[in-house]
Protein backbone atom coordinates (compact mmCIF):
# COMPACT_ATOMS: atom_id res chain seq x y z
CA UNK A 1 0.00 0.00 0.00
CA UNK A 2 3.01 2.31 0.84
CA UNK A 3 4.85 1.91 -1.96
CA UNK A 4 1.65 1.74 -4.75
CA UNK A 5 1.15 5.53 -2.75
CA UNK A 6 4.62 6.50 -3.49
CA UNK A 7 4.71 5.02 -6.87
CA UNK A 8 1.12 7.14 -7.75
CA UNK A 9 2.62 10.42 -6.24
CA UNK A 10 6.28 10.09 -7.90
CA UNK A 11 5.46 12.63 -10.27
CA UNK A 12 3.58 14.80 -7.95
CA UNK A 13 6.12 14.92 -5.37
CA UNK A 14 9.17 16.26 -7.93
CA UNK A 15 6.80 18.56 -9.42
CA UNK A 16 6.01 19.98 -5.61
CA UNK A 17 10.08 19.74 -4.78
CA UNK A 18 11.19 21.52 -7.73
CA UNK A 19 8.71 24.35 -7.50
CA UNK A 20 9.54 24.83 -4.03
CA UNK A 21 13.14 25.07 -5.07
CA UNK A 22 12.54 27.97 -7.33
CA UNK A 23 11.99 30.03 -5.05
CA UNK A 24 15.06 31.62 -4.13
CA UNK A 25 13.93 31.72 0.31
CA UNK A 26 16.92 32.78 1.41
CA UNK A 27 16.11 34.70 4.42
CA UNK A 28 16.54 38.13 4.85
CA UNK A 29 15.63 39.76 8.00
CA UNK A 30 13.74 43.17 7.67
CA UNK A 31 11.34 45.28 9.14
CA UNK A 32 9.93 46.66 6.06
CA UNK A 33 7.24 44.90 5.84
CA UNK A 34 5.85 43.05 9.13
CA UNK A 35 3.84 40.40 7.87
CA UNK A 36 7.54 39.15 5.88
CA UNK A 37 9.94 39.81 8.43
CA UNK A 38 12.33 37.50 6.15
CA UNK A 39 12.01 38.65 3.20
CA UNK A 40 9.29 38.02 0.22
CA UNK A 41 10.59 34.93 -0.98
CA UNK A 42 10.44 33.27 2.35
CA UNK A 43 7.21 34.63 2.55
CA UNK A 44 6.87 33.19 -1.11
CA UNK A 45 8.04 29.57 -0.20
CA UNK A 46 5.94 29.83 2.83
CA UNK A 47 2.89 30.37 1.01
CA UNK A 48 3.44 27.87 -1.27
CA UNK A 49 3.14 24.98 1.21
CA UNK A 50 0.35 25.75 2.96
CA UNK A 51 -1.66 26.40 0.09
CA UNK A 52 -0.20 22.91 -1.51
CA UNK A 53 -1.19 21.87 1.32
CA UNK A 54 -4.56 23.39 2.15
CA UNK A 55 -5.49 21.70 -1.60
CA UNK A 56 -4.49 18.52 -0.11
CA UNK A 57 -6.72 18.55 2.85
CA UNK A 58 -4.46 19.93 5.92
CA UNK A 59 -5.60 22.34 8.31
CA UNK A 60 -2.98 24.83 7.37
CA UNK A 61 -1.67 28.68 9.62
CA UNK A 62 0.54 31.25 8.68
CA UNK A 63 1.61 32.44 11.93
CA UNK A 64 2.26 36.27 11.18
CA UNK A 65 4.67 35.71 8.27
CA UNK A 66 7.64 34.11 10.99
CA UNK A 67 6.43 30.66 9.93
CA UNK A 68 3.46 28.17 9.38
CA UNK A 69 2.56 24.92 10.43
CA UNK A 70 0.52 22.20 8.43
CA UNK A 71 -2.07 19.42 10.76
CA UNK A 72 -4.57 17.05 10.69
CA UNK A 73 -5.73 14.66 13.16
CA UNK A 74 -7.31 15.59 16.47
CA UNK A 75 -7.03 14.76 20.72
CA UNK A 76 -4.39 17.05 22.54
CA UNK A 77 -1.25 15.77 22.33
CA UNK A 78 0.91 17.11 19.30
CA UNK A 79 3.29 14.73 17.49
CA UNK A 80 5.23 17.72 15.71
CA UNK A 81 7.76 17.72 12.77
CA UNK A 82 9.99 20.30 12.69
CA UNK A 83 11.50 21.65 9.59
CA UNK A 84 12.35 24.87 7.86
CA UNK A 85 11.80 26.28 4.34
CA UNK A 86 14.51 29.24 3.92
CA UNK A 87 17.87 27.86 2.66
CA UNK A 88 21.76 29.26 2.52
CA UNK A 89 22.56 31.17 -0.08
CA UNK A 90 23.21 29.72 -3.86
CA UNK A 91 26.94 30.59 -3.27
CA UNK A 92 30.08 29.52 -6.12
CA UNK A 93 30.91 26.41 -8.15
CA UNK A 94 27.57 25.51 -9.00
CA UNK A 95 28.05 23.20 -12.49
CA UNK A 96 25.10 20.77 -13.02
CA UNK A 97 22.24 23.45 -12.88
CA UNK A 98 22.05 27.24 -11.72
CA UNK A 99 20.88 27.06 -7.75
CA UNK A 100 17.34 28.08 -7.85
CA UNK A 101 16.62 26.05 -11.51
CA UNK A 102 16.90 22.26 -10.20
CA UNK A 103 17.10 19.31 -12.56
CA UNK A 104 17.17 15.78 -12.27
CA UNK A 105 19.78 13.62 -13.81
CA UNK A 106 21.15 10.19 -12.91
CA UNK A 107 18.37 9.91 -10.36
CA UNK A 108 19.30 13.35 -8.32
CA UNK A 109 17.34 16.09 -7.65
CA UNK A 110 19.87 19.33 -7.81
CA UNK A 111 18.80 22.53 -6.52
CA UNK A 112 19.91 24.78 -3.36
CA UNK A 113 17.32 22.93 -0.61
CA UNK A 114 17.60 19.76 -2.06
CA UNK A 115 18.82 17.80 0.98
CA UNK A 116 18.32 20.78 3.41
CA UNK A 117 15.72 21.07 4.28
CA UNK A 118 13.01 21.74 0.76
CA UNK A 119 12.89 17.95 0.11
CA UNK A 120 12.91 16.37 4.03
CA UNK A 121 10.11 19.03 4.30
CA UNK A 122 7.76 17.79 0.77
CA UNK A 123 8.82 13.56 1.74
CA UNK A 124 7.33 14.62 5.45
CA UNK A 125 4.30 16.54 3.68
CA UNK A 126 3.29 13.42 1.71
CA UNK A 127 4.17 10.91 4.72
CA UNK A 128 1.58 13.02 6.46
CA UNK A 129 -0.73 12.70 3.12
CA UNK A 130 -1.03 8.78 3.19
CA UNK A 131 -1.26 8.70 6.89
CA UNK A 132 -4.46 11.17 6.96
CA UNK A 133 -6.06 9.02 4.28
CA UNK A 134 -5.73 5.67 5.46
CA UNK A 135 -5.34 5.72 9.64
CA UNK A 136 -7.11 7.61 12.29
CA UNK A 137 -3.94 8.77 14.82
CA UNK A 138 -5.07 9.26 18.27
CA UNK A 139 -2.87 12.74 18.18
CA UNK A 140 -2.54 16.06 15.90
CA UNK A 141 0.37 15.54 13.60
CA UNK A 142 1.98 18.96 12.61
CA UNK A 143 4.30 19.52 10.42
CA UNK A 144 6.04 23.50 11.54
CA UNK A 145 7.23 25.30 8.72
CA UNK A 146 10.49 27.80 9.97
CA UNK A 147 11.99 30.70 7.58
CA UNK A 148 14.90 31.58 9.13
CA UNK A 149 16.59 28.09 10.54
CA UNK A 150 19.77 29.07 8.66
CA UNK A 151 20.25 32.39 10.29
CA UNK A 152 19.18 33.35 13.86
CA UNK A 153 16.17 31.12 14.38
CA UNK A 154 14.09 33.52 15.09
CA UNK A 155 11.07 32.52 12.88
CA UNK A 156 11.15 28.96 15.44
CA UNK A 157 11.16 31.32 19.10
CA UNK A 158 8.15 33.28 17.68
CA UNK A 159 6.45 29.93 16.97
CA UNK A 160 6.97 28.85 20.69
CA UNK A 161 5.68 32.18 21.95
CA UNK A 162 2.33 31.99 20.54
CA UNK A 163 1.82 28.38 19.64
CA UNK A 164 1.32 25.41 21.44
CA UNK A 165 4.73 23.27 21.49
CA UNK A 166 4.80 19.55 20.37
CA UNK A 167 4.40 16.84 22.45
CA UNK A 168 6.97 14.51 21.20
CA UNK A 169 8.76 14.92 17.48
CA UNK A 170 11.64 14.58 15.14
CA UNK A 171 13.24 17.37 12.74
CA UNK A 172 13.69 15.86 9.04
CA UNK A 173 16.77 17.96 8.50
CA UNK A 174 20.07 15.91 9.51
CA UNK A 175 21.23 12.33 9.18
CA UNK A 176 19.47 8.60 9.62
CA UNK A 177 18.88 6.78 11.69
CA UNK A 178 18.57 8.99 14.12
CA UNK A 179 20.24 11.14 16.02
CA UNK A 180 20.18 11.64 20.09
CA UNK A 181 22.90 14.54 20.43
CA UNK A 182 24.12 17.54 18.72
CA UNK A 183 26.26 20.09 19.51
CA UNK A 184 25.96 22.90 21.56
CA UNK A 185 26.09 25.97 18.90
CA UNK A 186 27.79 29.29 19.07
CA UNK A 187 28.89 32.30 17.42
CA UNK A 188 31.95 34.53 18.28
CA UNK A 189 32.49 38.29 16.30
CA UNK A 190 36.14 39.41 16.98
CA UNK A 191 36.39 43.34 16.05
CA UNK A 192 39.59 45.19 16.01
CA UNK A 193 40.39 48.47 14.69
CA UNK A 194 43.49 48.59 11.54
CA UNK A 195 46.21 51.41 11.29
CA UNK A 196 45.96 53.62 8.21
CA UNK A 197 49.29 54.83 8.52
CA UNK A 198 51.62 52.06 8.30
CA UNK A 199 54.04 50.92 5.35
CA UNK A 200 51.38 48.48 4.62
CA UNK A 201 47.83 49.70 4.88
CA UNK A 202 44.80 47.80 4.86
CA UNK A 203 42.06 49.26 2.17
CA UNK A 204 39.54 46.45 1.37
CA UNK A 205 38.60 42.99 3.24
CA UNK A 206 35.49 40.95 1.52
CA UNK A 207 34.24 37.81 2.86
CA UNK A 208 30.31 38.04 2.49
CA UNK A 209 29.82 34.07 3.77
CA UNK A 210 27.17 32.55 6.01
CA UNK A 211 28.43 31.66 8.99
CA UNK A 212 27.35 28.21 8.74
CA UNK A 213 29.39 27.67 5.73
CA UNK A 214 33.20 27.30 5.03
CA UNK A 215 34.12 30.50 3.17
CA UNK A 216 34.93 29.46 -0.50
CA UNK A 217 36.58 33.11 -1.36
CA UNK A 218 38.18 36.18 0.32
CA UNK A 219 39.30 39.08 -0.96
CA UNK A 220 41.69 42.17 0.27
CA UNK A 221 43.41 45.35 -1.24
CA UNK A 222 46.40 46.28 0.48
CA UNK A 223 48.44 49.85 -0.70
CA UNK A 224 52.04 50.25 -0.02
CA UNK A 225 53.82 52.97 1.10
CA UNK A 226 57.85 53.39 1.42
CA UNK A 227 58.41 49.70 0.39
CA UNK A 228 59.38 48.10 -2.65
CA UNK A 229 56.32 46.85 -3.68
CA UNK A 230 57.89 43.98 -6.20
CA UNK A 231 59.92 43.35 -2.96
CA UNK A 232 56.50 42.77 -1.11
CA UNK A 233 54.76 40.83 -3.91
CA UNK A 234 57.82 38.78 -3.82
CA UNK A 235 57.52 37.70 -0.18
CA UNK A 236 53.70 37.06 -0.30
CA UNK A 237 54.35 34.71 -3.07
CA UNK A 238 56.95 33.08 -1.20
CA UNK A 239 54.81 32.66 1.76
CA UNK A 240 51.97 31.45 -0.18
CA UNK A 241 54.20 28.86 -1.99
CA UNK A 242 55.89 27.96 1.71
CA UNK A 243 52.25 26.75 3.06
CA UNK A 244 50.34 25.48 -0.11
CA UNK A 245 47.74 28.31 -0.07
CA UNK A 246 45.78 28.49 -3.17
CA UNK A 247 45.99 32.74 -3.11
CA UNK A 248 45.88 35.01 -6.46
CA UNK A 249 48.44 37.93 -6.23
CA UNK A 250 48.03 41.04 -8.35
CA UNK A 251 49.43 44.57 -8.82
CA UNK A 252 47.56 47.74 -9.38
CA UNK A 253 49.82 50.61 -10.33
CA UNK A 254 52.51 49.76 -8.85
CA UNK A 255 50.86 50.72 -5.22
CA UNK A 256 47.92 48.74 -5.00
CA UNK A 257 48.21 44.36 -4.39
CA UNK A 258 45.16 42.76 -4.62
CA UNK A 259 45.09 39.39 -2.98
CA UNK A 260 42.29 36.51 -4.08
CA UNK A 261 42.15 33.12 -1.52
CA UNK A 262 40.52 30.28 -3.11
CA UNK A 263 39.23 27.29 -0.43
CA UNK A 264 36.44 24.77 -0.60
CA UNK A 265 32.96 25.05 0.86
CA UNK A 266 31.65 23.07 3.00
CA UNK A 267 29.06 23.10 5.93
CA UNK A 268 30.40 25.17 9.10
CA UNK A 269 29.83 21.94 10.91
CA UNK A 270 32.25 20.11 9.28
CA UNK A 271 35.12 22.26 8.74
CA UNK A 272 37.63 19.92 8.16
CA UNK A 273 35.78 18.78 4.78
CA UNK A 274 36.15 22.05 3.68
CA UNK A 275 38.92 24.29 2.63
CA UNK A 276 38.97 27.65 4.18
CA UNK A 277 40.08 31.03 1.76
CA UNK A 278 39.50 33.33 5.06
CA UNK A 279 41.52 31.76 7.34
CA UNK A 280 44.23 31.66 4.95
CA UNK A 281 44.49 34.99 3.96
CA UNK A 282 44.36 36.30 7.04
CA UNK A 283 47.55 34.09 7.90
CA UNK A 284 49.40 35.25 4.89
CA UNK A 285 48.37 38.63 5.86
CA UNK A 286 49.39 38.67 9.85
CA UNK A 287 52.93 37.07 8.36
CA UNK A 288 53.66 39.59 5.70
CA UNK A 289 52.27 42.41 8.13
CA UNK A 290 54.58 40.52 10.85
CA UNK A 291 57.91 40.35 8.28
CA UNK A 292 57.58 44.30 7.80
CA UNK A 293 57.09 45.22 11.44
CA UNK A 294 53.86 46.49 11.49
CA UNK A 295 51.54 44.76 14.20
CA UNK A 296 47.83 43.72 13.53
CA UNK A 297 46.75 42.06 16.41
CA UNK A 298 43.80 40.38 15.22
CA UNK A 299 45.54 38.94 12.30
CA UNK A 300 47.87 37.59 15.32
CA UNK A 301 44.95 35.94 16.82
CA UNK A 302 43.70 34.07 14.57
CA UNK A 303 47.02 33.08 13.02
CA UNK A 304 48.04 32.00 16.59
CA UNK A 305 45.17 31.05 18.54
CA UNK A 306 42.78 30.14 15.83
CA UNK A 307 44.92 29.00 12.41
CA UNK A 308 42.87 25.99 10.47
CA UNK A 309 43.04 23.69 13.59
CA UNK A 310 39.35 22.36 13.78
CA UNK A 311 39.64 21.60 17.49
CA UNK A 312 39.65 23.56 20.81
CA UNK A 313 43.51 22.73 21.87
CA UNK A 314 44.56 26.18 20.26
CA UNK A 315 42.28 28.00 22.47
CA UNK A 316 42.76 25.49 25.61
CA UNK A 317 39.90 23.59 25.65
CA UNK A 318 40.96 19.59 25.55
CA UNK A 319 37.26 18.04 25.01
CA UNK A 320 36.37 14.95 22.79
CA UNK A 321 33.64 13.32 23.88
CA UNK A 322 30.90 10.44 22.41
CA UNK A 323 30.00 13.98 20.25
CA UNK A 324 32.69 14.25 19.01
CA UNK A 325 35.93 17.70 18.90
CA UNK A 326 35.02 21.43 19.24
CA UNK A 327 34.83 22.81 16.11
CA UNK A 328 35.56 26.26 15.29
CA UNK A 329 34.81 28.19 11.61
CA UNK A 330 36.21 31.18 10.73
CA UNK A 331 33.35 31.98 8.78
CA UNK A 332 32.79 36.16 7.63
CA UNK A 333 34.55 39.52 7.45
CA UNK A 334 33.50 42.88 7.58
CA UNK A 335 35.64 45.59 6.93
CA UNK A 336 34.46 48.83 7.68
CA UNK A 337 35.86 52.70 8.70
CA UNK A 338 39.30 51.17 9.06
CA UNK A 339 37.40 47.62 11.46
CA UNK A 340 37.87 44.53 10.65
CA UNK A 341 35.15 42.05 12.35
CA UNK A 342 35.30 38.44 12.09
CA UNK A 343 32.64 35.77 12.55
CA UNK A 344 33.25 33.03 14.20
CA UNK A 345 31.48 29.58 14.25
CA UNK A 346 31.66 27.08 17.06
CA UNK A 347 30.11 23.50 17.62
CA UNK A 348 30.62 22.64 20.83
CA UNK A 349 30.39 19.00 22.55
CA UNK A 350 27.55 18.03 24.65
CA UNK A 351 29.21 17.50 28.04
CA UNK A 352 31.21 21.03 27.75
CA UNK A 353 29.04 23.87 28.82
CA UNK A 354 29.17 26.99 26.31
CA UNK A 355 30.15 29.35 28.90
CA UNK A 356 33.42 27.50 29.54
CA UNK A 357 33.97 28.19 25.67
CA UNK A 358 32.88 32.09 25.77
CA UNK A 359 35.64 32.19 28.99
CA UNK A 360 38.23 30.95 27.13
CA UNK A 361 38.13 32.57 24.07
CA UNK A 362 37.67 35.76 26.16
CA UNK A 363 40.80 35.00 27.97
CA UNK A 364 42.94 34.37 24.44
CA UNK A 365 41.74 37.69 23.36
CA UNK A 366 42.87 39.58 25.83
CA UNK A 367 46.55 38.20 25.26
CA UNK A 368 46.25 41.16 22.38
CA UNK A 369 45.72 44.60 22.70
CA UNK A 370 42.65 46.37 20.70
CA UNK A 371 40.40 43.17 20.45
CA UNK A 372 37.15 43.01 21.28
CA UNK A 373 34.70 39.80 21.48
CA UNK A 374 31.06 39.45 21.79
CA UNK A 375 28.92 36.85 21.33
CA UNK A 376 25.65 35.64 19.88
CA UNK A 377 23.10 33.03 18.45
CA UNK A 378 23.91 30.89 21.57
CA UNK A 379 22.00 27.24 21.07
CA UNK A 380 22.70 24.73 23.89
CA UNK A 381 23.54 20.86 23.13
CA UNK A 382 20.48 18.21 22.77
CA UNK A 383 21.24 15.18 24.31
CA UNK A 384 18.40 12.19 24.35
CA UNK A 385 19.85 9.51 25.71
CA UNK A 386 20.09 6.39 23.34
CA UNK A 387 17.87 4.05 25.39
CA UNK A 388 14.49 6.44 24.97
CA UNK A 389 11.56 5.08 23.48
CA UNK A 390 11.74 7.87 21.03
CA UNK A 391 15.02 7.12 19.72
CA UNK A 392 14.77 3.48 19.83
CA UNK A 393 11.44 2.96 18.10
CA UNK A 394 12.72 5.70 15.25
CA UNK A 395 15.87 3.78 14.73
CA UNK A 396 13.96 0.44 14.68
CA UNK A 397 12.09 1.63 12.08
CA UNK A 398 14.94 2.84 9.58
CA UNK A 399 16.24 -0.60 10.41
CA UNK A 400 13.43 -2.48 9.54
CA UNK A 401 12.72 -0.51 5.91
CA UNK A 402 15.80 -0.18 5.32
CA UNK A 403 17.29 -3.78 6.30
CA UNK A 404 20.20 -1.85 7.86
CA UNK A 405 21.65 -2.72 11.80
CA UNK A 406 22.42 0.74 12.41
CA UNK A 407 22.68 2.27 16.01
CA UNK A 408 22.16 6.08 16.97
CA UNK A 409 24.19 8.95 15.84
CA UNK A 410 25.69 12.35 17.03
CA UNK A 411 25.83 15.31 14.93
CA UNK A 412 27.80 18.95 14.23
CA UNK A 413 25.15 20.38 13.68
CA UNK A 414 22.23 22.04 15.00
CA UNK A 415 18.61 21.47 14.11
CA UNK A 416 15.18 22.43 15.66
CA UNK A 417 14.88 19.59 17.49
CA UNK A 418 16.92 21.33 20.15
CA UNK A 419 13.97 23.99 20.34
CA UNK A 420 11.86 21.05 22.00
CA UNK A 421 11.43 18.51 24.66
CA UNK A 422 11.49 15.06 23.46
CA UNK A 423 12.27 15.99 19.83
CA UNK A 424 15.04 14.49 17.78
CA UNK A 425 16.37 14.74 14.04
CA UNK A 426 15.60 12.01 12.21
CA UNK A 427 16.91 11.82 8.53
CA UNK A 428 17.18 12.40 5.53
CA UNK A 429 20.35 12.27 4.70
CA UNK A 430 21.68 8.38 4.85
CA UNK A 431 23.77 6.84 6.13
CA UNK A 432 27.37 6.75 4.06
CA UNK A 433 26.05 9.41 1.86
CA UNK A 434 28.06 12.71 1.29
CA UNK A 435 26.12 15.27 3.27
CA UNK A 436 25.27 18.03 0.49
CA UNK A 437 23.85 20.59 2.59
CA UNK A 438 25.03 23.69 2.12
CA UNK A 439 27.47 23.04 -0.82
CA UNK A 440 27.81 23.69 -4.68
CA UNK A 441 25.47 20.77 -6.86
CA UNK A 442 23.72 20.04 -3.56
CA UNK A 443 21.24 17.05 -4.50
CA UNK A 444 19.05 14.62 -2.93
CA UNK A 445 18.89 11.08 -4.29
CA UNK A 446 15.80 10.35 -5.78
CA UNK A 447 15.68 6.64 -4.14
CA UNK A 448 16.36 7.81 -1.02
CA UNK A 449 14.09 10.90 -1.01
CA UNK A 450 10.97 8.18 -1.74
CA UNK A 451 12.72 5.83 0.82
CA UNK A 452 12.43 8.74 3.00
CA UNK A 453 8.88 9.46 2.43
CA UNK A 454 8.16 5.08 3.57
CA UNK A 455 10.07 5.78 6.57
CA UNK A 456 8.28 8.91 7.68
CA UNK A 457 4.71 7.48 6.87
CA UNK A 458 5.90 4.19 9.50
CA UNK A 459 7.08 6.88 12.15
CA UNK A 460 4.36 9.06 11.84
CA UNK A 461 1.58 5.82 12.19
CA UNK A 462 4.01 4.36 14.74
CA UNK A 463 4.22 7.51 17.09
CA UNK A 464 0.38 8.04 17.01
CA UNK A 465 -0.94 4.55 18.17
Amino acid sequence: MINKFIDENKENILDTLCGLIKIPSVSVESDIDPQKPFGEECDKALKYVLDLAKSMGFRTKNIDGYCGYVEFGEGTEILGIIGHLDVVPAGDGWTKCEPFNPIIEDDRLYGRGAIDDKGPVVASLYAMKYVMDKIKPNKRVRLILGLNEEVSWKCIEYYKEHEEAPTMGFSPDADFPVIYAEKGFLNAYVDSHIQADAQIILRDFKCSNAINIVPKIATCTLEVNNLDTNEVVGDLNKLIEDLNFHIDVSVENDRFIHLTSNGVAAHSAFPELGVNALSRLLIILNRIFDKNYIDVPIFKFIDEKINTTINGEKIGIDCNDESGNLTLNVSNAEFKDNNLTIGLNIRIPVTIYSSIVKQKITDNVQEYTNIFVKFSDEKQALYVPKTDSLVTTLCDIFNSVTGQNTEPITCNGATYARAFKNVVSFGANMPGNVDMCHQADEYVNLKDLFTAIEIYIKAIWKLTE
